[in-house]
């Protein structure tokens, strides 16, 4: 009698533990309006986002996922100041990050991607290029596994997750929470008060120079007497990366007072929809003001680099 009720009791806990995981689309579904506001605000595309959380966080049925939120599997590394949760991953005890919800780790995931300088090459990659992501991310050094790649890819055209990065039902849905994110502490343009100073979506600056625009890329507004190069080493960059971030050309040596210098890639799309000419607007002006790579305005508004705007004319910027 005894045995047959502890039998039963194992089997009615078993199959709660079962009947509680949660499925890949149930996952899927839960996720994939953040994981769109977040390409929307950052230029990751939302495939990716997705793919990485259901490869790391095993469905969000994890440990690291159900204990701490972790869903990306970001370690605490040297500059998070959060709670820690002990893990054991490719060594034993590692220390990986604790998260309010699951949506401030995908927060973070973000942040993570933008403020590595390693990363930043992706950004160049359009949004809708998940396998360039894909292998992007290996040879940034994001996972170990060598099969990484592949593995994000084969989940994305599985569960067709591209359809994500093309969804322009849910890019006008999140069009109206882009109004809400001056509301929170990820406000643009809000210099930081002190050094490696971290707001709600952890984004760390390097210095209280650097400000963020409408569309979350880190600049610096150039002073009188400064150069590229002299830019470059203040912020430990390499002159080439301002080069390329800023549409420079190679031979560039100094900003006017008052240039906005862009620390990151410049995006495929803009916070604004459109941009009202007025006269004496370029296509260069135009792309450093909202922070879009330049060859995106051309082709997005069929200009030729060098044609003149009109002045009261509209120029697209998503």
């Amino acid at each position: 009698m005894i045995r047959s009720i502890v039998t039963n009791l194992l089997l009615f806990v078993s199959f709660s533990v079962w009947a509680q995981k949660q499925t890949r689309s149930q996952y899927i579904d839960k996720y994939k309006q953040v994981a769109v506001n977040e390409m929307n605000k950052t230029g990751i595309p939302a495939s990716i986002t997705l793919a990485q959380g259901i490869l790391e966080s095993g469905d969000g049925n994890s440990d690291l996922a159900t204990k701490a939120n972790n869903h990306f599997g970001i370690k605490c590394h040297s500059s998070w100041t959060g709670k820690k949760y002990i893990h054991d991953d490719d060594k034993k005890d590692e220390c990986f990050r604790v998260y309010k919800s699951a949506e401030e780790s995908y927060r973070d995931h973000s942040d993570f991607l933008v403020n590595k300088s390693r990363y930043a090459f992706l950004f160049d990659l359009k949004p809708t290029n998940y396998k360039g992501w894909a292998n992007g991310l290996k040879k940034a050094g994001y996972a170990t596994n060598p099969k990484y790649p592949g593995l994000l890819i084969k989940l994305i055209e599985e569960d067709q997750l591209y359809n994500f990065d093309n969804d322009k039902s849910a890019i006008a849905r999140t069009s109206k929470d882009d109004k809400s994110v001056k509301s929170n502490n990820r406000k643009p343009n809000k210099p930081a008060k002190v050094v490696n100073v971290k707001s709600n979506y952890n984004v760390y600056y390097a210095s209280s120079e650097i400000k963020v625009s409408d569309n979350y890329i880190k600049y610096y507004t150039a002073l009188g007497g400064d150069t590229y190069l002299s830019i470059a080493n203040k912020f430990e960059m390499r002159l080439w990366q301002l080069v390329k971030y800023n549409d420079l050309q190679k031979d560039a040596i100094k900003p006017k007072s008052g240039d906005k210098i862009y620390l990151q890639p410049k995006r495929w799309k803009a916070f604004e929809k459109f941009h009202l000419v007025r006269s004496g607007d370029t296509v260069e002006s135009v792309s450093q003001n909202y922070g879009l790579k330049q060859k995106w305005v051309i082709s997005r508004n069929k200009l030729s680099g060098e044609q003149s705007l009109i002045a009261g004319k509209k120029i697209k910027l998503r």
